[in-house]
């Protein structure tokens, strides 16, 4: 496989790329806090864009440098004062910088992300040294326009040790007009020095009405239960488009069936749900059952310590909570669960047991570990 033919590390599966989405939804807060600095006059050279994965950094990211590619920084007083306040990051979606941004082609930005592995046949796991070595030469190069340069790093969670060094000594002595974007789903795993050299921008959770006008942007229009895929996906974007393409929904739906079949377990379903998951094309529906059965334990065991409900992805979801988690020792017992099956997953993953067989196992410790709940 060549280095073209390889998908792009930054970009969901399902969905348009972020330097090719005009709008963000749901993160006005986030947008105006950007522009407060821009137009004070002292625009931080570093920014740490946190919080939950898919929920528009990296589309805030490559909107602002469209705005501040295509706007030239003013170091002087003009003779016609002061232009007005921007009150949003839009550029027309003509101009050249949005087209130049689209095809990874203009000067005045530089795009870190994961690049191929050394054989070329996959992607690395994590972006190495000589990838963030690149905004060393590109720093040093003239630069474009009227002078503004960004660097967008998608994400920096994924920097090795070196990379992250290295890319702290371009944070500590950035030249003038430059501005550094990194884009972090677990910025405590970033090292202290690169967070303190940037301001935090925090993006949070959308809501169902925000959800849906992002994933009506990306191509995808919901058509039931919106309210149910909001709460699903955490709010998130990119959650929400994987769970569209694999139908997440209703996989959640036969999860549901088989807790409510607890503590007899429903074996045929069970067998169904786990053999989903074999075989060349079973990788996606495998991560998606393990993050789903992981998203309904941690249902549970949030409904038996607090005893709130939550509110229902699908119907009929409530009474089969309320009757697994009746208290807060239940709740404890499928939260220790959790743990239990999160790192049989990783170890698993790790020996490449079969899926199917690991799926199924999991299966049986649900009905184990309903069994030995006391009853309500």
């Amino acid at each position: 496989m060549t280095e073209d033919a390889l998908p792009d590390p930054d970009r969901l599966e399902g969905a348009p790329h972020p330097r090719e989405t005009a709008r963000i939804f749901g993160q006005t807060e986030a947008e105006a806090t950007f522009l407060a600095a821009l137009t004070s006059g002292r625009l931080p050279h570093g920014w740490l864009l946190t919080g939950p994965e898919g929920v528009g950094k990296a589309t805030f990211a490559w909107r602002a440098a469209r705005y501040l590619l295509a706007t030239p920084p003013d170091h002087a007083d003009s003779l016609f004062g002061a232009p007005p306040p921007p009150d949003s990051l839009d550029i027309v979606p003509e101009h050249p910088v949005a087209a130049r941004l689209r095809a990874l082609s203009d000067p005045g930005l530089c795009l870190i992300r994961r690049g191929p592995r050394p054989d070329g046949k996959a992607l690395s796991d994590v972006i190495r040294v000589d990838e963030v070595r690149r905004v060393k030469s590109f720093f040093h190069m003239t630069a474009s326009g009227d002078g503004r340069r960004v660097v967008i790093v998608d994400c920096a969670d994924e920097l090795n040790a070196s990379a992250a060094n290295a890319l702290l000594k371009e944070l500590e002595e950035p030249p003038r007009d430059a501005v550094l974007f990194l884009i972090s789903h677990r910025p405590s795993g970033l090292l202290p020095t690169i967070r303190s050299r940037c301001r935090t921008l925090r993006f949070h959770s959308l809501g169902a009405e925000d959800l849906q006008a992002a994933l009506a942007q990306a191509g995808h229009l919901v058509q039931d239960n919106a309210q149910g895929l909001a709460e699903l996906a955490g709010g998130s974007v990119g959650e929400a488009v994987r769970l569209l393409s694999h139908d997440g929904l209703g996989l959640y739906r036969d999860l549901l069936d088989l807790l409510g079949s607890l503590p007899r377990l429903d074996r045929p379903l069970a067998l169904r749900l786990a053999e989903a998951t074999a075989g060349k094309t079973g990788g996606a529906q495998f991560d998606l059952t393990l993050s789903l059965l992981d998203r309904a334990l941690a249902r549970l065991a949030r409904l038996g310590t607090n005893g709130i409900a939550l509110p229902e992805i699908v119907p009929g979801e409530a009474r089969v909570l309320a009757r697994l988690a009746p208290s807060p020792q239940a709740g404890r017992a499928w939260a220790d669960l959790s743990a239990t099956l999160t790192a049989r997953a990783r170890r698993g993953r790790a020996v490449n047991l079969d899926p199917a067989a690991l799926t199924f196992d999991m299966f049986l410790d649900l009905d184990r570990t309903a069994a030995q709940l006391p009853a309500a």
